[in-house]
């Protein structure tokens, strides 16, 4: 997949004169949004341009045949362009922060995996991640990799466009699904399910447990490429804010934390994050 980095940090500006005064000298965690993994070439939810989408709820899955099948059909064709992406600039800035010692670690809405695979050491994935699948009535887990050659042999009628419109959850549309074979558990023949939280699901709480330590061991947060839509986000953000940490938010567009953000950047991740590792100093 083509990835669309930004190369040149943006000019000083005093929001980033503000957010480097703000963060230097903290500890700092960091929550990321689909923002982040944009000029990866995976598309945000909300961002401008972004299409009106309504991803499938976690009660649709479950509830019927049709939506699964509509539901894997199109995740697999999306799976190999959306696990080809690469980390950016701004995934590779985040590490070069945490190995400088300014960041302590990253908690992630995405499910793309780039923080790892860029080399963030801690990162917690609060919304999971699509390289997993798990039975929902054994618990059995299995490598996505596999999971997809699965479907292709049972599906060898589904053929993958070579522009589909993928999705942040590495999902497409797709119009005819009544012939698709959906893989089931080999162990107990139950319903898989990607291990991550889908619509209307909730976050693990022991996920949710590994990010507030997180939040504990820093003092302040730098939020990147969220718009804070969603509740996990928000929690995370009303923790700082009743610390009353420095609390610093980068993204193109409002989010509905910037009345308690500390210094509001509207700009793109990657060049304000290359920015900081220059001002901050890496």
């Amino acid at each position: 997949m083509p990835n669309a980095q930004s190369t040149a940090a943006p000019v000083s500006s005093p929001s980033l004169d503000a957010a480097v005064a703000a963060l230097a000298g903290h500890t700092i965690a960091v929550l990321t949004g689909a923002g982040v993994s944009t000029d990866s070439g995976i598309p945000d939810y909300r961002g401008e341009g972004a299409p009106v989408r309504t991803p499938m709820t976690f009660q649709q899955f479950l509830a019927d045949t049709n939506h699964r099948k509509r539901y894997w059909a199109g995740s697999h064709l999306g799976w190999k362009r959306f696990d080809s992406a690469e980390p950016n600039a701004g995934h590779r800035a985040l590490v070069e922060l945490e190995l400088a010692g300014h960041v302590d670690g990253v908690i992630t809405q995405n499910v793309d995996g780039l923080h790892l695979r860029a080399g963030s050491q801690r990162v917690v994935d609060l919304h999971g991640t699509m390289d997993n699948v798990r039975c929902l009535n054994c618990g059995q887990s299995y490598a996505r990799t596999s999971i997809a050659e699965r479907i292709a042999q049972d599906n060898p009628w589904l053929d993958t466009p070579e522009a589909v419109e993928l999705s942040p959850d590495g999902d497409v549309q797709v119009a005819d699904v009544d012939a698709f074979a959906i893989p089931a558990c080999t162990v107990c023949g139950g319903i898989l399910k990607p291990d991550v939280v889908f619509f209307g699901e909730f976050v693990p709480r022991e996920k949710f447990a590994e990010a507030t330590a997180l939040m504990q061991s820093a003092d302040a947060l730098l939020i990147a490429g969220s718009s804070l839509a969603v509740n996990s986000g928000i929690r995370l953000l009303e923790q700082a804010h009743r610390r009353r940490l420095p609390i610093v938010i980068v993204n193109r567009g409002s989010t509905k934390g910037d009345s308690r953000a500390t210094v509001k950047i509207d700009a793109g991740t990657t060049e304000t994050l290359m920015a900081l590792v220059e001002r901050l100093g890496a």
